[in-house]
């Protein structure tokens, strides 16, 4: 499937460009850049990213629902609305208490 990128200079409602899917994540890479780049991801209930590294400083963005998030084993639960920055190679996990949207925006470090 080829990706196709978003438009620039025009209004979105990220909440309403991804759907859910049964007992799945979807992803959909909104910018692609070396220096970094946003997806937004939809998660449906009791799905989840196993914990990991990224080489990269994130930030989640919870646009609807609500999530766990473990960062170097400390949990934190947010909602929508919330937002929390995971350093760069620390190991993180997320876990979708309900179905919920976010927005992830990774950048690369110096």
């Amino acid at each position: 499937m080829e990706l196709k990128p978003f438009k620039s200079a025009r209004i979105m409602n990220f909440i309403n460009l991804v759907e859910y899917s049964n007992n799945g994540v979807i992803s959909k890479r909104i910018i692609d850049k070396t220096t970094g780049n946003i997806t937004l991801f939809s998660f449906d209930q009791g799905q989840r990213l196993s914990e990991h590294t990224a080489p990269f400083d994130a930030m989640v963005q919870v646009l609807e629902g609500e999530s766990k998030v473990s960062i170097s084993k400390t949990a934190f639960n947010l909602i929508a609305g919330d937002s929390i920055i995971m350093p760069a190679n620390v190991p993180h996990a997320i876990y979708a208490t309900t179905r919920f949207k976010m927005l992830l925006t990774m950048i690369k470090g110096e």
